[in-house]
């Protein structure tokens, strides 16, 4: 049984495509990269943001650091708040702390701009630990920040009692890299294809599906 319910940030609590999107076209902008579809930007979401630079675009290493700067000078201006909590998401935690569920946020997001999310949308004070990745690029992989979130609980040694809920493949793995179980939720970013591919323990196509997996 599930004590501890660590969240996804971007597509699993806060709808945020088009702030990250347009950051990201504004980023491949200044390196001289037009890409006019917002639509294929969505693959940003929820991948550590170096990573997928590198991957989407075939930038080394260097020049995807430079992507991730003027990324950050327009989403820490604005994209930050071109967001916004998924309807139902305020009453699910409600709910769950109501329960008696710990709860925590487990983001490959600068840890920095999760928390200023959270305050922002009034969601902070439903969770114990809030868990991101640092500005320096250490910490990045989702099995770390999972890690960290654990250490954060006092539950390393009771991973059976805690579970991840996200929306992208790189949830799923990294519950398994930390030794957790994963619920995936379809109403995010990630395919269903690439969520079964991954291996969830079940794929919640809706908020109310997790209502009503764990309540």
């Amino acid at each position: 049984m599930y004590r501890a319910i660590l969240f996804d940030l971007d597509g699993t609590l806060t709808a945020s495509a088009e702030g990250i999107t347009k950051s990201v076209r504004y980023a491949l902008h200044k390196l001289g990269i037009d890409e006019p579809d917002l639509h294929k930007l969505e693959a940003f979401v929820g991948p550590p943001l170096l990573d997928q630079f590198m991957e989407a675009y075939g930038l080394d290493e260097a020049a995807a650091w430079q992507a991730v700067g003027y990324y950050r000078e327009r989403y820490a201006q604005q994209g930050i708040y071109e967001n916004q909590p998924y309807e139902g998401i305020r009453e699910l935690l409600q709910g769950l702390k109501a329960r008696g569920y710990i709860l925590g946020v487990a983001s490959s997001k600068p840890i920095v701009y999760v928390r200023q999310i959270l305050e922002h949308f009034k969601l902070a004070s439903f969770f114990t630990v809030i868990e991101g990745s640092q500005m320096d690029g250490s910490r990045t992989t989702k099995g770390e920040v999972i890690q960290e979130a654990l250490r954060g609980l006092k539950m390393e040694g009771q991973r059976e009692q805690v579970v991840m809920v996200g929306d992208r493949k790189h949830d799923i793995l990294g519950a398994r890299d930390a030794g957790i179980d994963c619920v995936a939720v379809a109403y995010g970013y990630g395919s269903t294809q690439e969520l079964e591919q991954a291996g969830p323990v079940m794929i919640a196509p809706t908020i109310e599906g997790l209502q009503r997996f764990f309540l």
